[in-house]
């Protein structure tokens, strides 16, 4: 699953743009998360934590961006 795909999940998840940009806090808007779904293609390194939480786990932060949260390999 590309970045994208992956916070397209968790947008819809959520329900949508704006309970998505609720559920991060702050002075998050939807039109962050229009933006990261449109020009960027990933969500912004700042909300990662918080888009997972905000949707339970159900998307992963390695999922979301595995280029700042690879997967940790078992010794």
């Amino acid at each position: 699953m590309s970045m994208l795909e992956a916070l397209q999940k968790a947008v819809d998840l959520a329900g949508g743009q704006s309970e998505f940009a609720r559920r991060l806090g702050g002075t998050v808007k939807q039109q962050h998360v229009h933006y990261w779904l449109n020009v960027m293609g990933m969500i912004s390194h700042k909300y990662v934590i918080a888009a997972e939480t905000a949707v339970d786990g159900r998307v992963s932060r390695h999922e979301l961006r595995p280029d700042l949260y690879p997967l940790e390999r078992v010794a």
